[in-house]
């Protein structure tokens, strides 16, 4: 009993030790950072650049959570008709889940369809600098980002789901 708890402790402690929390930031108007990421088609690719010098609305992720604010972001733009490219980003920090990548993106691999994976990229190395870069107080709740041509943030959100914010990300779509 006494090893299972050392076991435990041991666990607790390379879970804790490979997050850290970042504040908040606004990153509005700032240039989105370069970071590597893949895609569920298992290519590597290159933020932002990899977005071909368009407007994109991107969906950062910080935890398993995450998913529900971003599913309720997809839904809100598929409802509202917003045509723009939306990615997923699930962004993970720590050497802990780099471990685990294969099987953290073979999971969302059962839950999207095979027509969206170009669409989700996942960012484990960079994870850190991305968390760092928006913070990550509330992870559960998505980084919502509208990317203008050159990179540059024009819209920031990362206080969950609104009907209110997603008029503004409207809003800031059609005026960027």
């Amino acid at each position: 009993m006494f090893k299972f708890k050392i076991f435990i402790a041991l666990l607790v402690l390379i879970l804790t030790a490979c997050s850290t929390t970042y504040s908040n930031n606004n990153v509005t108007n700032s240039k989105f950072p370069q970071v590597t990421g893949e895609n569920l088609l298992k290519e590597t690719v290159q933020l932002p650049q990899a977005l071909s010098k368009k407007k994109t609305i991107l969906l950062l992720g910080f935890q398993q959570d995450s998913q529900f604010d971003i599913d309720r972001w997809l839904i809100g733009l598929d409802m509202t008709n917003t045509t723009i490219d939306v990615i997923e980003v699930p962004t993970i920090q720590g050497m802990f889940p780099r471990m685990f990548s294969t099987q953290i993106n073979d999971g969302m691999r059962k839950g999207i369809p095979k027509s969206l994976w170009a669409g989700v990229i996942t960012v484990y190395q960079d994870g850190d600098k991305l968390q760092q870069f928006t913070g990550n107080i509330n992870p559960n709740n998505a980084r919502v980002m509208l990317l203008d041509s050159d990179g540059v943030i024009r819209y920031f959100y990362d206080q969950g789901f609104s009907v209110k914010a997603l008029n503004a990300l409207r809003k800031a779509v059609k005026s960027h």
